[in-house]
């Protein structure tokens, strides 16, 4: 599998945007229309989308089905499609699936329910990702609103053995903040569990994207593309160009 660059989407309200550290109270607006946006990353040649409903991941429900279910009914024949953000259960899962997501993130339900989160991936092997969002090294839950006492590494390493397709580990502290992803705390958690890591967190330049990818074998299999390609600090179709040089394999 190849090393890929993922464009994220984070709906709030049925828009588009972009946090600061993960705090709603302070969201930029890049688009009022996220299908567009996905639109708009795939005609830039993405093999991969994020998609988040953040109203979700802070209530425990999905607030933005809507927006989320026409990108996966529009653009799920083109790239491969990542959806998280407020589930909770397998009912949503199974729904997320057959309208096309390639794969689940579970986030908060995977640390404060471990039971659901075997359940999930025996149920749907291979399709399950599991979101550790790390504040000071400690494991963050409810849309990074409250921190708990567990350790990330801890955390990663009691999921080992179940089959999930990838850890996507964010730095919350460097969220959205485009102060340079956290490489040293991705690399430790990658060489640390034998599951696939994707960094997402502070990504400033197309450079980090580059010191990411030759992790690859040590475990790192991708990178959250945020703030920065919404700023135009990245150029989508480059970064692309430069990764399908190194592996002819879609991610």
């Amino acid at each position: 599998m190849a090393f890929c660059a993922i464009p994220a989407i984070d709906i709030k309200k049925g828009s588009c945007v972009r946090l600061k550290q993960g705090e709603m109270r302070d969201a930029t607006i890049y688009s009022t229309d996220p299908v567009q946006m996905a639109k708009r990353w795939i005609s830039q040649n993405a093999t991969r989308l994020h998609v988040v409903d953040l109203d979700g991941a802070f209530s425990g429900n999905q607030k933005n089905f809507v927006s989320i279910s026409r990108i996966l009914q529009e653009c799920r024949n083109k790239l491969s499609i990542q959806v998280g953000g407020g589930i909770r259960d397998l009912q949503t899962i199974k729904k997320l699936i057959e309208l096309g997501a390639s794969y689940v993130v579970i986030g908060t339900a995977a640390i404060k329910n471990p039971i659901f989160l075997k359940k999930a991936c025996s149920t749907f092997p291979g399709k399950i990702i599991v979101s550790i969002d790390g504040r000071d090294g400690k494991v963050a839950t409810d849309g990074w609103s409250k921190t708990t006492d567990l350790d990330v590494i801890k955390m990663a390493k009691s999921i080992d053995k179940l089959d999930v397709k990838n850890i996507l580990y964010t730095d919350i502290s460097r969220d959205g903040m485009q102060v340079g992803i956290n490489i040293t705390s991705t690399l430790r958690l990658a060489e640390a569990v034998t599951i696939p890591v994707i960094a997402s967190g502070g990504l400033s330049s197309a450079a980090e994207i580059d010191e990411l990818a030759a992790l690859h074998d040590k475990g790192v299999d991708g990178v959250i593309l945020g703030k920065a390609l919404y700023e135009g600090n990245i150029c989508l179709e480059k970064v692309y160009a430069k990764l399908k040089k190194g592996s002819n394999n879609k991610c």
